[in-house]
């Protein structure tokens, strides 16, 4: 069994669990993710990286969520339900036929919230015998779940809608309305909290195994939470918000390599001096949670705590924005004194100010490098392997970025020749040559798409940023054999002593 030690020199795969195969329109947390536990195992790879597991929401991405702190229902494996008998044979007998290629998600959405259903039917009819569990699951989540479970209830009885669309007494929680609907919806809410125990119960068996296995997670946190949250409307205070509950001001960052206009998110800003009020207690309370789960965390979008790019809420792009410090070292104090060794990797990616690695060195936390960063001819390049630091994660890419055979396919004729002749290269593998390159670097983790491993090529990007349709719908194609790429990887990790 390989030694779990979060700070080991490792290899990795990024591989979201929609992507795995199931037969259910979507990959989940049920068979296929225990089998793809055991199979990174199998090679000595230490790592299994995915994205944030959240709710989501608009446009299915990860990193817009309904919540910090809940679980993606639509990662719930039917088998598993099956076999712990929430769900029967008959429940599952009609449940449509999708393709296994990607996620379709508004059929799947529908198909799989209708198994949920049932299962929830079938608990309340005391078909099963969970009462007691569930009992103590909402009672050790009491802090989140029932303002998430009233959130999700009142989003169904407003037709989907975004809560700052809402009549202003429910927008603003005030006391009368707000119980009154706890009591109008008390089943409706304990349908989403039945959901979340659900979640939590079947990620809990892939947990278990990865560190029986010696895998390690390593999960993701975006700096920002959806401005449609139960984290927005259940801590209002907590954000940069006008009088009626909108935001003042919005975050993104301005025009850079993925976009010339910038990306607006549209996230509501924090009020830092209403969280250093509190010792920070709501971020301590979400970073533990996510450790809960996985056990190092990404943090998305790091540069924020040393400065963010604000912008007026009612702007059209991201241009007219301005820098603003963010909280810095003293937020990370707190959560030390809160939480003790903080198991993260700070995303520092871009075109940053000083301030930015200045802070993640001041932490101690290791960094990202890009290697498709790396070979810009035009530019002097911090990605180049051989000065990668010990401390900081190598990838050939991200979720956000084109794969690498994509890369080399489109990438300019003075791109490729400098990416050849540094790599001592002859052009063919792309993907292959990377991932070696990232792998024989002093990189504390190097980990690798399973798109880059299985050689595929712009079809298979997960993310495009800044795009907002066809993203986040990528599977393994049906019928891959991993046995190649176990073997790739077993390889590489003895080789390079991983």
């Amino acid at each position: 069994m390989t030694s779990h030690d979060p700070f080991r020199r490792t290899g990795g795969i990024l591989l979201h669990p929609t992507s795995l195969t199931s037969p259910y329109g979507i990959g989940d947390i049920g068979p296929a993710a225990r089998d793809w536990v055991r199979f990174v195992a199998s090679t000595d790879t230490g790592i299994w990286q995915i994205l944030p597991l959240g709710p989501t929401g608009f446009g299915d991405s990860p990193y817009q969520c309904f919540s910090s702190f809940a679980g993606n229902p639509y990662l719930i494996s039917p088998d598993d339900l099956l076999a712990s008998g929430v769900l029967t044979e008959e429940d599952l007998a009609s449940y449509p036929e999708f393709p296994a290629e990607y996620v379709d998600y508004g059929p799947v959405i529908i198909a799989k919230l209708a198994l949920l259903d049932r299962a929830f039917d079938n608990f309340r009819n005391g078909d099963t015998d969970l009462e007691s569990e569930f009992a103590a699951f909402r009672a050790e989540h009491e802090a989140w779940i029932d303002d998430f479970g009233l959130f999700m209830s009142l989003k169904d009885e407003h037709d989907g809608q975004p809560w700052t669309e809402w009549d202003r007494p429910l927008r603003l929680r005030h006391v009368r309305p707000i119980r009154a609907a706890q009591r109008r919806l008390a089943v409706e809410t304990e349908r989403h909290a039945f959901r979340q125990f659900l979640f939590f119960r079947q990620w809990s068996r892939v947990r278990a195994l990865a560190a029986e296995l010696g895998v390690m997670l390593v999960g993701d946190l975006p700096v920002y939470v959806a401005a449609d949250s139960a984290d927005v409307w259940a801590n209002q205070a907590l954000f940069r918000l006008n009088a009626e509950g909108l935001p003042a001001a919005v975050a993104g960052v301005p025009p850079d390599y993925f976009s010339e206009t910038g990306q607006l998110w549209g996230n509501p800003l924090y009020d830092w001096e209403a969280h250093a009020d509190q010792d920070y207690e709501w971020w301590a309370s979400r970073v533990a949670a996510t450790l809960a789960q996985v056990d190092v965390v990404r943090i998305d979008h790091f540069r924020a705590f040393a400065d963010y790019w604000e912008i007026p809420a009612d702007s059209d792009t991201a241009i007219d924005g301005r820098w603003v410090d963010g909280p810095g070292d003293v937020f990370f104090e707190a959560l030390r004194r809160r939480l003790g060794v903080l198991p993260i990797i700070a995303e520092d990616l871009g075109d940053l100010s000083p301030a930015v690695p200045e802070l993640r060195e001041r932490l101690e936390l290791p960094g990202m490098k890009i290697l498709q960063f790396a070979f810009d001819a035009k530019e002097q390049s911090t990605y180049l392997p051989h000065g990668y630091p010990d401390l900081c994660v190598a990838y050939t890419g991200t979720h956000d970025n084109n794969t690498v055979n994509g890369w080399y396919d489109q990438a300019p004729d003075a791109d490729r020749d400098f990416a050849r002749r540094y790599l001592s290269w002859d052009g063919t593998d792309p993907a292959g040559r990377f991932i070696e390159a990232i792998w024989e670097s002093p990189a504390m983790y190097a980990i690798a798409p399973l798109q880059d491993f299985l050689r595929l090529g712009e079809a298979a990007r997960m993310n495009v940023p800044g795009v907002a349709g066809g993203n986040w719908q990528w599977r393994i194609p049906p019928g891959t054999d991993l046995g190649p790429i176990g073997a790739e990887l077993e390889a590489l990790n003895e080789r390079h002593r991983r």
